[in-house]
């Protein structure tokens, strides 16, 4: 029986093991910019309730937090990273890694509420 669980935990694993080294260094910088994406959100529906209800300093305010998030340089850098591998992701050959991302992205996009 413990051999049997044995072996279920490791197919339960395997398919981290089966994506593409891109989709894995887009899942590990997704992961670290997850708190300034989370950030960044929450300031795009600030920016957007302001606008609606007519607080221009309130949104001119949210605007420059955005605007100093975007400045940092590191991450500034993980950005440009991810756009550099999104392409590669898209037409790569390995059917696990857009599905593995997009659950990934999705549990980010809950944890962020």
């Amino acid at each position: 029986m413990k051999q049997w669980l044995f072996f279920l935990a490791i197919l339960v694993q395997a398919p981290v093991f089966a994506l593409s080294p891109a989709a894995q260094e887009f899942m590990a910088i997704s992961k670290e910019l997850e708190p300034v994406q989370c950030e960044k959100r929450r300031l795009r529906r600030e920016i957007a309730f302001a606008e609606a209800e007519r607080r221009d300093a309130d949104a001119n305010a949210a605007r420059a937090r955005f605007a100093k998030l975007d400045k940092d340089p590191k991450t500034a850098r993980l950005e440009k990273r991810l756009a550099e591998l999104e392409p590669r992701l898209k037409r790569g050959s390995d059917p696990e890694d857009l599905p593995a991302i997009s659950f990934q992205q999705r549990e980010a996009f809950y944890r962020c509420e």
